[in-house]
C-alpha cells in the first residue's frame, strides 16, 4: 500500500462519498439487478449520475480508487462495476493504528 497515494485519493470531498455510497449500495442506489450489485458491485453509471459529475472525472476518480486498493472494478459486457475492498481498507484502518 503507497499510503501517500491512498491519503491524497482520500483527499476529495467525491472520493469519500463514493466509498460511503459503497459501502451501503442499496441504501444510495436505484435497484440494479441484485445479482450485478452482490457480486460485482455498483455500475459506473450509477456512480456517475449520484456524483452529477462528468463520466471522465467519475471515471478516473474510480480508477485512482482502484490503484490505491480501495476499490474493485469488475467488467461485465460494455459495463464496469465497482465495490469496495473491504481488504484494502482494513489494511489502510492497519496502517493508521501502527504507524500514525
Amino acid at each position: 500500500m503507497d499510503s501517500v497515494e491512498v491519503f491524497k485519493a482520500l483527499s476529495n470531498k467525491t472520493r469519500l462519498q463514493i466509498l460511503s455510497w459503497l459501502k451501503d449500495p442499496e441504501t444510495h442506489f436505484p435497484a440494479q439487478e441484485q445479482m450485478s450489485l452482490d457480486c460485482h458491485g455498483v455500475c459506473v453509471g450509477q456512480i456517475q449520475i449520484k456524483c452529477g459529475l462528468s463520466q471522465s472525472t467519475v471515471s478516473e476518480y474510480l480508477s485512482l480508487l482502484q490503484r490505491t486498493g480501495l476499490v474493485t472494478a469488475t467488467r461485465v459486457g460494455q459495463w464496469t462495476y465497482y465495490k469496495r475492498n473491504e481488504e484494502g481498507i482494513k489494511l489502510l484502518e492497519k496502517f493508521i493504528q501502527n504507524e500514525i
